[in-house]
């Protein structure tokens, strides 16, 4: 299993149609045998330039032990998902940075 980096940014909703999103993908993940290491929601913040005509955006970042097919399918149902913005998701070399670390 490796380390990824997983950052999407939410279109903004209410409190709970946000919540329900970031649960999606934390249930997507360990179904497909992945761990959540850390959450991280960063919340709505102000975005450089519009997407989609929105001008903010929830921010969230995973650190997710998984196996590579886990994050493709990940990846895959972040394509189709029409209440994400943006994603990214990298293989974080050294796991989650210390400073980091609850």
């Amino acid at each position: 299993m490796r380390m990824y980096e997983v950052i999407f940014i939410v279109k903004p909703m209410e409190e709970e149609a946000t919540n329900a999103v970031i649960e999606k993908f934390t249930k997507l993940i360990q179904a497909n045998g992945g761990t959540i290491e850390k959450e991280d929601r960063w919340g709505k913040k102000r975005l450089a330039y519009e997407i989609n005509d929105h001008s903010e955006g929830y921010y969230v970042l995973l650190y997710v032990n998984a196996e590579p097919a886990c994050v493709a399918e990940c990846d895959r149902v972040m394509k189709i998902t029409d209440d994400l913005l943006k994603h990214m998701i990298v293989r974080a070399e050294n796991g989650v940075p210390e400073s980091d670390k609850e």
